[in-house]
Order: structure tokens, then C-alpha cells, then sequence
């Protein structure tokens, strides 16, 4: 019997994984509030989770997750640069919905912050880098460079992340001005629209959507990269817009902000009033919420403790956002660790909330003296070790089927197009694609042509461009749907078709959308018209004409036409009787300052970004730390016998004083706040090292006057450098009183 035994409990356990040991953590939810009809339950929480970050569904539904202990594990954020991060695959072996177990993918990394499942593999971003990795058992292999300047250098919360794949089959990114695909396994980059700052997601016409701190949602009127071709044009009334204006939020209880001092932040119950740190919108396209909830963004507010929910209106030449509720929020908690920094669309058709549920969300180069005073009582810095998972479902809802996408044939796939959960849709047309499964293309050609749901077309649509399966005349057929949205997409691909065998039919084609007389048309006509006028002048001018004789006042449909110009522009400049018939407009102005930007070279700056700049404050901290902590203490207290306090001094709210005092060095004693300081070291300038520059002055100056006063301010590098000759009548150090003579 007990040789018997040992060898049946072996197997147990490696069926069952030894399920005795799962954790699962029961984490209360008494003090989350969400709307009536929704439930919020746990999916995964510590231990096995750790300061998550972003997430990601596989082609079974597991969750995979991106987690950062390193960022703001102090108030210093002393680990930021430390290996501790890393990339998980979370299960729920016993099938309770819950997860009980998580396998390592990768470990040992440096502030992971973005990773998407794409082309059997994952693309994940780790600073600088973005990498790529196909995957075996649960294992990466073939690690693949993607792009080596991808997040350079910066802020974590400000360097690039989201890796949002759209239905135009690119990957785009929050805080960046490039994209991503692989074509016939190459990665390729190209400018796109720099937009917002950490999250991004997509409608189901493929529009983006992102936001900032203070705003609670950004997002473009029209597709992605279509107002970018003529590259000494700017867009600016029809992408990276604010589509709404309202910024309150309304938090549950008073919560730590870092600008609570300012005024206006708060109210008179100290409470939050407009968004601080509004950051991962997402736009719901699960399909499982009631039909008024289909295509809602929701925001997540972490300095709140609260996810936002707003409506979106269409006109089809701009969107509208409208705050669902005044007075509440979709989901609010008091729990002041809920700190929600992603959502994404699941695979059940729930949202999913990625919670960091860590106290300290900003990052230590922007902490204001308030915050840090107001730590001391309310120890929201303790709150380190935690992380968490939630969904929000329908009550009552039932659990859905998800579908094993590597288990799928063609067929199965090309159904799927037509699936009420957008995650679906989207997996199905990228199987479709990266699987190079081309033996449906009649079937998917069918779908295009003849489909009644214009979300199917457009999907269909795109496996075809992913195929390379496309064609002039297929596309001109396509234009003949009632779907406006799926004729507006055919527009835009129809774009690299441009040749001389096909003007005539161009022509007829464009002429029939003309007498659509729909709005949304025109953008994407416009859009396309600048390569035709560069062969054909005189059969596409007409049309030129025609749109601009009823959108003339448009500022999208004028910004489309001007981006369509690229070849066409000095054509249309010099037609006599077109620019005498819409002089003093708007859109031959836009013409005129286009052309005058081409011969002076100076184009979109999308063109020559590389990649993005530490901002000032940060490298500022950098430098801080480097060269002034140790004498003047971390935060900025002072050290008895070494150096004053900066927090609060006088000496740092003049940033001249300042500037001087950090140049050419200070003697003593010196005067904080009434307190005498008689040290006998002096304190060196920096003007005699020549590694140090006017620009690293700078920013010196405001990461302190950020950090140890109430009032962040700045001051140029040119200023700096005049400052470098005014010297003390010793020609070192200054003395106190020499500093408070020339303020006089």
C-alpha cells in the first residue's frame, strides 16, 4: 500500500499543482462603492501580486501582469533603480475565479512598465529598451531587440508605455510619437501623433484616446496618422484634443494630494476637486455591460481612490465627452491604497482594474513639502507590499466561454469578427493576420462585402491590409456600404493605390462619395485628395472645390485636406482661380504658412523627435542627490555640523540667491527661517567644475524649489550663465549678507 500511495500523491500533485499551498488572499471590498447593477470582485492580490502596473489576456484568458515594487518604495525612491521588477502569468487552477497561483515569465528587471500579447510572442517594455520574446511552456524564447531608444531616459512617469494594438493593426503608445508593427518578421517604427502620458485604448472605429494628470481625457477627432503626411504641417484642431472640460472628481474622503496646499485644489471638506493624476482610460467595448454603457470611457483617478465613467457623442467630425454623473463616480473607495493605473477590456467581457495599491504614486522629484509633512501622519508611504486585481462585472452575470485562440481554425477565427466583446474581435483579426491563415480570404472578402454589422467589415477589412490582400477595385467596391465608418476606412487605405491607370476610376469613385454629402466622408476624401491632384489636376480640383465649398469653416476637414497636400501644395498655391476664389480663408491660410514652413525646412516635430527628454525636475533630483544630499539630507532636513535645512529656506525661494549660492558657494553663518546656522565648513560652488552645466544648474533649481517650498519655480540656463560672473568681494564663497545686498 505505501509504495502505492507515494507515486498516486506525486501525481496529485502535479495534476493538481498541490493545491493546499494556493493563496488566496481575501481582501474586504466593504469600503468600495459601485454603481447599482455591478459587482466588484478580486482576482488576484498579495502576496502574489507586488505594485502591478499594466496586464495583459493570453490566447486562454490568463492574466499576465507587469509589476514595479521599485517605484516609490520610499520616499526617496531609493530602489527605482534596482532589478526588483517583473513580468507574471497569474492562474486560477481550481477554476473559482480567483487567481491561487502565478508563474514567473521574467524576473530580475528594471521597472517594467507596458507589455502586450501580439504575434504568438510578447512585446514588453523595459527602459530603455522594447523587446520582443516568443513564448514556449510559459518560457520566453528568441528575445528579439525591438527598438533600443524606446523610453531613453526620464521620469517613470513620463517615459513611454501601453503598447495599445488598434484596428489598423499598429501598436501605439502613451508619451511617444512612434509606432509599432512586424511585417514578415521585421519590426518596423514610424512618427505618429505624440499623445498623452500614461494609458491609451481605442474605439471600435479605431480612434485613440489617452489623458494627463490634470486632464482627464485627450483623444484625436480622426484615425490615427491620417493628418501626418505632409510633414510641414501641424495638426492642432483635430488630434491631441481636450474633449472635455470638466476635470472634478469626487472622491468618497479627504485624500493626501502633493499640490493639497495650492489653492482651489481642495475644497472646504478637504477634498479633492478637479483630477491630479488622471491617467489608463479606457474605452469599454466588453460587450457584457447594458447597451448605454457601450463605448464609455472610464478614467482611472488614483490620487482619488475612484474610476470616472463619461459618455462619448460622435458629430463625425469631432468627439464630444460628457461626464456620466455630477456628484458621484462609477466606483469610489475610502481605502486610500486603491490606487487604480490601468483598466483593459477582458477576454469575459468584464473590466479589469490594474490596482498598484501603493501609497505613494508620485514620484519623489515632484513631491511637495505638504505631502511630505502630511506622510509624517497619515503613513501612506508604509503602504508598499500590496497589489491587486479587480473586475467589474454585471450582477448577476454569466460567466463566458473564452475561447483557446491557438485551439482555432480560419474559420472559427473569421466567426469571431462578429462577436459582441472587442477583446474578441481584435484577437480574432490578429490570429487571422500573424497566423497568415490566407486561405479565408474569400470568406474574409465576403464578410467585407456583405456583412450587415459595419464592426465586422471594418475588422475583415483590416485582415486584408494585414495580408497585403488588398486592391483598388476591391476597395472601390467597399465604398458602395451604408456604413459610413466602413466607407471612411476604405478611403484611408485606398491612399496607396495612387497611380495614373487608375484616375478615371478615382474620379468616379470620389465623385459618388461627394454626393453623400456626410460629414465624415469629407475628412477622409480630403484626406486622400493631395497624391491624386499631383497626377490630375484638372479631373480632382472640382472636388477639392466642392468640399471646400461646404466645410469651409471646418477646422478637420481643412486640417485633413492640408495633410493630403504634401505633393500637391505649390499646385494648388499657384492656381489663380481657385486661391482668388477662397482668398482670406481659412484654409488658404494654412496653405500660405505650410509653404512657407517647407522652404524653411521646418517641420512637425513628430519628424525629428527621436525620443523623449528627462524633464528638468528629474534630472534635477539626480543631480541633487548626487552632489547636495549628503551634506544637506534627503529630504532636504540638513545635517547637524554639514549644512542647513532647504526645506522652507528663504535661501531656496529666491532662485537667483539660489543659483548664486550653488555657483560660487556660501560661508556662514547663515540665517533659515529666524534659526542661525554658524557652521565652519563653507559650502564649494560648483562653477569650477566643467562637467557641471548651466542646464544642470537649472534643473537643480527646480527639483529644490519643487521639493522644499511651496512655490516651484524656475530659472533659464542663460540667466545661470550671467550669473556665473557676479562674484563676492572675496571672489569665492558669498557671505549671507553679500546674497541679501544684491537682492536690494
Amino acid at each position: 500500500m505505501r509504495i502505492t500511495f507515494i507515486p498516486l500523491f506525486i501525481f496529485t500533485c502535479l495534476l493538481f499543482s498541490c493545491q493546499e499551498s494556493f493563496t488566496e488572499t481575501e481582501v474586504s471590498l466593504e469600503s468600495y462603492k459601485i454603481e447599482n447593477g455591478f459587482e466588484l470582485e478580486v482576482v488576484a492580490a498579495e502576496p502574489l501580486l507586488k505594485a502591478p502596473v499594466a496586464i495583459d489576456f493570453d490566447s486562454k484568458g490568463r492574466v499576465w501582469v507587469a509589476q514595479m515594487p521599485g517605484y516609490m518604495s520610499d520616499m526617496q525612491g531609493s530602489e527605482e533603480d534596482d532589478p526588483t521588477g517583473s513580468i507574471l502569468i497569474l492562474e486560477d487552477l481550481n477554476g473559482n475565479g480567483v487567481a491561487d497561483h502565478s508563474k514567473v515569465f521574467m524576473d530580475s528587471i528594471v521597472m517594467p512598465r507596458a507589455l502586450s500579447h501580439v504575434y504568438g510572442g510578447l512585446l514588453y517594455a523595459i527602459p530603455p529598451n522594447l523587446w520582443f520574446v516568443e513564448i514556449e511552456n510559459d518560457l520566453p524564447v528568441n528575445r528579439v531587440l525591438v527598438d533600443s531608444i524606446y523610453a531613453v531616459e526620464g521620469n517613470p512617469e513620463h517615459q513611454p508605455n501601453a503598447l495599445e494594438l488598434n484596428i489598423d493593426n499598429w501598436i501605439y503608445n502613451a508619451k511617444s510619437n512612434f509606432r509599432y508593427r512586424r511585417d514578415n518578421g521585421v519590426w518596423l517604427k514610424e512618427p505618429t501623433t505624440f499623445r498623452g502620458q500614461w494609458g491609451m485604448t481605442h474605439d471600435n472605429f479605431g480612434r485613440l484616446y489617452y489623458n494627463d494628470n490634470s486632464r482627464v481625457l485627450l483623444g484625436d477627432y480622426v484615425l490615427p496618422n491620417t493628418l501626418i503626411s505632409n510633414k510641414y504641417f501641424t495638426p492642432k484642431a483635430s488630434v491631441d484634443k481636450l474633449l472635455t472640460t470638466d476635470q472634478r472628481v469626487y472622491p468618497l474622503h479627504a485624500t493626501s494630494v502633493n499640490r493639497g496646499y495650492a489653492k482651489g485644489v481642495l475644497n472646504a471638506d478637504s477634498l479633492l476637486v478637479d483630477a491630479t493624476a488622471a491617467c489608463g482610460p479606457l474605452v469599454y467595448r466588453g460587450g457584457a455591460f447594458t447597451e448605454e454603457y457601450d463605448q464609455n470611457v472610464f478614467i482611472c483617478i488614483p490620487e482619488g481612490n475612484l474610476i470616472k465613467r463619461a459618455l462619448l457623442t460622435f458629430t463625425g467630425d469631432s468627439v464630444i465627452a460628457k461626464h456620466a454623473w455630477q456628484g458621484k463616480e462609477f466606483l469610489a473607495s475610502t481605502d486610500e491604497g486603491f490606487r487604480p493605473v490601468s483598466l483593459k477590456n477582458g477576454p469575459d467581457g468584464s473590466m479589469y482594474i490594474v490596482d498598484m495599491h501603493r501609497g505613494m504614486i508620485g514620484h519623489h522629484a515632484y513631491l511637495s513639502p505638504y505631502l511630505k509633512e502630511k506622510t509624517k501622519t497619515t503613513r501612506i508611504d508604509t503602504i508598499i507590499n500590496f497589489g491587486r486585481i479587480l473586475k467589474v462585472k454585471r450582477k448577476n452575470e454569466v460567466a463566458t466561454i473564452i475561447p483557446d485562440f491557438d485551439a482555432l481554425g480560419a474559420t472559427e477565427l473569421v466567426s469571431l469578427l462578429s462577436n459582441t466583446n472587442g477583446w474578441i474581435r481584435d484577437r480574432a483579426q490578429h490570429y487571422l493576420i500573424f497566423k497568415r491563415l490566407t486561405k479565408a480570404t474569400d470568406e474574409i472578402k465576403d464578410v467585407v462585402l456583405n456583412s450587415e454589422n459595419k464592426l465586422t467589415q471594418i475588422h475583415a477589412l483590416y485582415v486584408l491590409e494585414g495580408w497585403d490582400a488588398l486592391s483598388f477595385d476591391f476597395l472601390t467596391e467597399v465604398m458602395k456600404s451604408e456604413h459610413s465608418e466602413v466607407v471612411a476606412h476604405a478611403l484611408v487605405l485606398l491612399k496607396r493605390f495612387v497611380t495614373k491607370e487608375n484616375i478615371e476610376k478615382a474620379a468616379k469613385v470620389f465623385n459618388t462619395v461627394i454626393d453623400r454629402n456626410n460629414i465624415e466622408l469629407d475628412i477622409y476624401l480630403a484626406n486622400g485628395l493631395g497624391q491624386w491632384l499631383a497626377l490630375n489636376e484638372v479631373k480632382f480640383t472640382p472636388i477639392l472645390e466642392k468640399i471646400l465649398e461646404r466645410r469651409l469653416k471646418n477646422s478637420t476637414v481643412t486640417e485633413s485636406l492640408m495633410s493630403s497636400l504634401s505633393n500637391a501644395d505649390s499646385l494648388i498655391f499657384q492656381n489663380s482661380v481657385f486661391m482668388d476664389k477662397f482668398k482670406h480663408t481659412e484654409f488658404v491660410n494654412k496653405l500660405a504658412r505650410s509653404l512657407s514652413d517647407k522652404k524653411n525646412e521646418k517641420v512637425n516635430s513628430i519628424f525629428t523627435r527621436k525620443s523623449i527628454n528627462e524633464d528638468n525636475r528629474t534630472s534635477g533630483a539626480k543631480m541633487f542627490y548626487q552632489i547636495c544630499a549628503s551634506c544637506h539630507g534627503a529630504n532636504g532636513q540638513g545635517i547637524d555640523g554639514l549644512a542647513p535645512p532647504l526645506m522652507g529656506s528663504e535661501h531656496v525661494k529666491n532662485t537667483e540667491r539660489l543659483a548664486l549660492i550653488i555657483l560660487h558657494g556660501l560661508e556662514g553663518p547663515v540665517h533659515v527661517n529666524g534659526v542661525e546656522y554658524n557652521i565652519n565648513l563653507a559650502m564649494p560652488g560648483l562653477i569650477r567644475n566643467e562637467t557641471i552645466t548651466d542646464k544642470d544648474i537649472a534643473d537643480i533649481i527646480s527639483y529644490v524649489t519643487n521639493a522644499f517650498s511651496d512655490d516651484p519655480k524656475g530659472l533659464s540656463a542663460k540667466r545661470i550663465q550671467e550669473l556665473r560672473g557676479i562674484k563676492s568681494s572675496s571672489g569665492m564663497e558669498f557671505t549671507e549678507k553679500e546674497l541679501q545686498a544684491l537682492d536690494k
